[in-house]
């Protein structure tokens, strides 16, 4: 895991975008999240200059449910031509808050109420989304004649190390989008009330890494076939899920491979192609700084028991996916302290009275020392 701007620096101490890791958990106390604005902006850089490469129209949007953080947002907003990705109401306004413009803001959701729809059609500019023929028929209600997006379905799916629990479609009907069985019904709806499609969206996965990069080639060649029946399209949004490594065997995401897929799949298209990452954004722009709360042997295991559980990280709990905590400051030399001879099984375990809480099992690791 360890890069430039994350890695054991002086004194064996963490240090993260040059500040030292430790002391900055000392002076402000733990659960303590950390962010570099330096590798967020490095990372929207990457993806838009990758996407820049296909010779295609293109623009990067955010995902805002990766991370909310105000000031994070912000920090986009003024040093990027990124737009946002939103799913509530209150995201709308968070991101405004923060800067963004309607016009900024494309906004795509699932089970969306009529409450929910009688806010966001009061704005004409922003980039909605509608997740099923119910949604297309409420907006035409409320605003006929203005754009819409839709939201469709390839019945495919993939995500990190093919991890059903991160597919968003697949063989198995989900709620998510409009199936090619509902496409012209779609359509008619929307030209009943003078509806126009103008932008078609798909996210089917979170988290894919090279490996899945050949199944997700024929995932956007069979949205292709949706989309092309629909004329009046003008951008399609491929949806974010790209990666970041999170285990020794993971490769980082080959985004010229990545942009290669694109390209072949749209090169002879008109298409203005949207992203929304999020996960690649943010995701190892951050560390989540915990105290060690006890060291235990309970029944021959080593259990280390910290101040922070799934409310704070619910990925391993809630998606399986793997994590690797490692302490802030070493009593020897890296080398020294992650030699095979030195490490032991150790359970990490949150601080949540549920047996769920458990933020990875047996991982071999250096000696914990409480505090």
């Amino acid at each position: 895991w360890e890069r430039k701007g994350l890695d054991y620096g002086e004194n064996n101490q963490i240090t993260f975008a040059g500040e030292n890791v430790q002391h900055l958990g000392e002076q402000l106390g733990t659960p303590l999240f950390l962010y570099s604005a330096e590798r967020i902006l490095n990372n929207i850089e990457r993806v838009d200059q990758a996407l820049k490469k296909t010779g295609l129209s293109s623009r990067v949007y955010y995902a805002v449910k990766a991370n909310r953080f105000g000031p994070l947002l912000t920090c986009i907003k003024s040093s990027t031509s990124c737009g946002v990705d939103v799913c509530s109401p209150a995201e709308v306004r968070h991101a405004m808050s923060c800067g963004f413009e309607q016009a900024d803001i494309s906004y795509t959701a699932t089970s969306v109420s009529n409450v929910d729809l009688d806010f966001l059609t009061k704005f004409p500019e922003l980039k909605l989304n509608a997740d099923g023929c119910s949604m297309i028929r409420r907006i035409g209600e409320r605003t006929p004649g203005r754009s819409i997006g839709i939201r469709i379905n390839p019945a495919m799916g993939t995500g990190y190390a093919s991890n059903e629990l991160l597919r968003y479609s697949g063989e198995k009907p989900t709620k998510f989008g409009i199936y090619i069985s509902e496409l012209e019904q779609a359509v008619q709806l929307a030209d009943k009330y003078n509806l126009r499609i103008d932008r078609v969206h798909f996210h089917t996965g979170c988290g894919y890494l090279n490996d899945q990069l050949p199944v997700w080639e024929e995932i956007l060649r069979e949205c292709l076939t949706m989309i092309e029946k629909i004329p009046t399209v003008e951008a399609i949004n491929i949806g974010g899920g790209l990666g970041v490594p999170l285990s020794v065997e993971d490769k980082h995401l080959d985004l010229a491979e990545w942009a290669s897929v694109i390209k072949r799949v749209f090169e002879n298209t008109s298409y203005e192609i949207n992203v929304e990452p999020g996960t690649y954004i943010v995701k190892d722009a951050g560390v989540l700084v915990l105290e060690v709360n006890s060291v235990d042997i309970k029944a021959g295991k080593r259990f280390v028991g910290v101040n922070g559980g799934f409310n704070l990280m619910v990925e391993p709990v809630h998606y399986k996916l793997p994590c690797e905590p490692v302490p802030c400051t070493l009593p020897n030399a890296k080398e020294e302290c992650f030699a095979a001879d030195n490490l032991a099984p150790v359970t990490f375990a949150g601080n949540i009275n549920e047996a769920l809480d458990v933020l990875i099992e047996d991982l071999m690791a250096p000696p914990m020392e409480e505090g």
